[in-house]
């Protein structure tokens, strides 16, 4: 069962997780100043310092009512903060989750780096959590991003018509992928390990 106040350590030779907090902020702002791009896709865009403010408070809360577990990325090899990932939608009742609101800054992407963290995420969603099901959510747009989930091994589902509104006002189709806990165990993980570098 997933333990909303234990502060979650996931980590190997590439990455360390750790539980998002409030002195993080520090950790984070460059993003949120320098790099607004990172959020063209997102349904909750940061841009500047305020914006990060309420997005760590809205992260917290969400974790204090046990509906999210929000980690920051810290890159081993840069010695340096990343970026942010999360596990929400936790539903222990049907013991499934999804695993998004994932944001690297430019430095970080096409460096490995998501698929050291997704392996992580994974296997404690599957060996520790004990989940059945960990589903993966994107903007149909965000081709880079779809991309990035089939290459560690999720399965197209299907396509949300209209799903949610976007930031600008204009309507968004979700597509749907997912890793199913018998795929992880009899060939997902052991490909994903494989591609891990």
């Amino acid at each position: 069962m997933m333990n909303f106040t234990a502060d979650i350590q996931l980590q190997n030779d590439r990455v360390l997780l750790r539980a998002l907090g409030t002195n993080d902020f520090a950790n984070l702002k460059t993003f949120a100043i320098n790099e607004t791009e990172l959020w063209k896709y997102s349904q909750v865009p940061i841009e500047g310092e305020g914006s990060l403010k309420k997005y760590i408070e809205q992260t917290l809360e969400a974790r204090f009512q046990g509906k999210e577990y929000a980690f920051i990325v810290f890159d081993k090899l840069k010695n340096k903060y990343a970026g942010s990932t999360r596990f929400y939608d936790i539903q222990v009742a049907h013991a499934t989750l999804q695993l998004g609101y994932t944001w690297y800054g430019k430095e970080f992407q096409g460096t490995g780096l998501n698929k050291h963290a997704k392996f992580l995420l994974l296997s404690y969603a599957f060996e520790e959590l004990h989940m059945h099901r960990v589903e993966f959510r994107a903007d149909l747009q965000n081709e880079k991003s779809i991309a990035a989930m089939k290459s560690i091994g999720c399965i197209v589902e299907g396509i949300l018509r209209s799903h949610m509104q976007k930031s600008d006002g204009s309507r968004r189709d979700s597509i749907v992928l997912s890793i199913l806990k018998h795929e992880w165990f009899e060939g997902v993980k052991a490909s994903l390990q494989s591609k891990l570098f």
